[in-house]
């Protein structure tokens, strides 16, 4: 299958997933049977899925340490992690801001009947708190957090790894640990590209599942809160490019013709890490050098949820509304900065919106059997929701690699400055010098 082609059979395997789902709801409607047929497509889709994230953990692991070997040091690692947290800070705002806004210019809550309380709630959701956070971030096992695909948790792991490896190569004068690592993250990368000639599959097979059990119907129920929503990650979408715009120039209409395919499994899974793999290649293929990516996009993973932020806003304004609660602009502005910290804890959680939105609504007084209106429409929000995530991601990576070589060009053209190779040599910065960079890389 032709890399190229392989977005075009993604397509297809969406749009047919959509037909024989809404087939297969027409004349076998909700009841057991249906929920059995469901299933059968769900396992597939579950394949899928299980095979993209069985290569995440060494993926990371990997692609982090041997970016490490080719930094400068804790110093430009501290120094890009803190450029990458002022970025998320800003788009956690504006995500925020723009979500609360747009809802309450909608008022898409009003006129809504909401359950009856005592309605349960079909998943469990823990109240967020600082420990749980830290328990996420802070591994007690690697191998436990490997086999979890807590991502932060191995992201930490490889840095501290990454800082003990270079301090022993640069003692003992060799990096024979180095290419063996290197060689890993280039299997664990083929191994991806083997798992994404399965996608146009695992995409039919997920879409068939979900549109059998909801119908196309759903859709037309909550047309209005979906259409809001979407507009949202729309606009968002489009300060994104514009944000990327500032720094790529018109680079960054290539950047997004580059990403379609992860945005586009991002889509039709509903999962941001079976597109993590397709993203990171992408990104390199771009120019953004393997230490910059590797580090920024778990980081991003768990501090740049554009399209989760902006969603939990919507929901929990939604929510407001139908239930006729009287919520000041100040009183908003504090469950703003609730959800600002709180969202930061659903990372690499299934449906991990819904439960942290779960967690804050007893804290603003808002009766949680709530979310049950919003869990039929949920996965179909959830869509683009990932590929806002996605686009956020991308976006940040490819301004932080160009923030940096320009930082790399400036530094150079001071006398007796040393010019840092890797950074400088981007091909975002200098688009002829892509072999070469690589070439350094590795």
């Amino acid at each position: 299958m032709k890399r190229h082609h392989l977005s075009t059979y993604i397509f297809i395997g969406l749009i047919l997933g959509v037909v024989a789902g809404y087939l297969i709801n027409i004349y076998i409607p909700p009841g057991a049977k249906n929920k059995e047929i469901a299933d059968g497509f769900s396992v597939v889709a579950d394949v899928f899925l299980r095979l993209i994230k069985m290569v995440i953990a060494p993926l990371v692991f990997s692609g982090i340490v041997t970016g490490m070997t080719n930094s400068d040091g804790p110093k430009e690692l501290g120094r890009i992690g803190g450029k990458a947290m002022l970025w998320f800070v800003i788009a956690s705002f504006v995500s925020l801001g723009l979500g609360m806004t747009l809802s309450n210019l909608y008022g898409l809550g009003d006129g809504v009947k909401m359950p009856h309380s005592g309605v349960p709630v079909e998943f469990n959701g823990a109240v967020f708190s600082m420990k749980a956070m830290v328990a996420k971030i802070v591994p007690q096992s690697i191998a436990q957090a490997m086999a979890q695909n807590e991502i932060m948790a191995i992201l930490l792991f490889s840095v501290f790894f990454g800082f003990g490896l270079s301090a022993v190569c640069k003692a003992n004068g060799t990096k024979s640990l180095v290419p063996v690592l290197e060689d890993v993250f280039q299997v664990m990368m083929k191994m991806a590209r083997y798992v994404m000639y399965f996608a146009p599959v695992g995409v039919f097979a997920a879409v068939t599942a979900a549109i059998a059990q909801h119908g196309i119907s759903v859709l037309l129920v909550y047309g209005k809160f979906v259409g809001g929503v979407y507009s949202g990650f729309l606009l968002l979408g489009m300060l994104i490019i514009c944000a990327g715009y500032a720094f790529l120039g018109r680079k960054v209409f290539e950047l997004i013709k580059s990403l379609r395919e992860p945005l586009l499994v991002g889509f039709s899974t509903a999962s941001s890490e079976a597109a993590l793999p397709k993203l990171l290649e992408r990104l390199e293929k771009f120019g953004v050098p393997r230490k910059i990516s590797t580090f920024i996009l778990p980081l991003a993973y768990s501090f740049n949820l554009d399209g989760a932020m902006m969603y939990q806003t919507f929901a929990t304004i939604f929510l407001v509304q139908a239930y006729h609660i009287d919520v000041t602009l100040s009183q908003q502005l504090g469950m703003l900065l609730v959800m600002l910290i709180a969202s930061k804890g659903s990372a690499g959680v299934p449906r991990g919106s819904l439960v942290i939105l779960t967690a804050m609504l007893p804290t603003f007084g808002i009766p949680v059997e709530g979310v049950v209106l919003l869990l039929a429409v949920d996965i179909f929000v959830d869509m683009g929701r990932t590929v806002t995530n996605l686009l956020g991601n991308g976006v940040a990576a490819a301004a932080l690699a160009k923030w940096e070589a320009k930082r790399a060009t400036k530094e150079a053209a001071q006398p007796g400055a040393q010019l840092v190779s890797s950074v400088s040599a981007s091909p975002i910065e200098h688009p002829a010098g892509l072999a070469s960079n690589q070439s350094a890389m590795r």
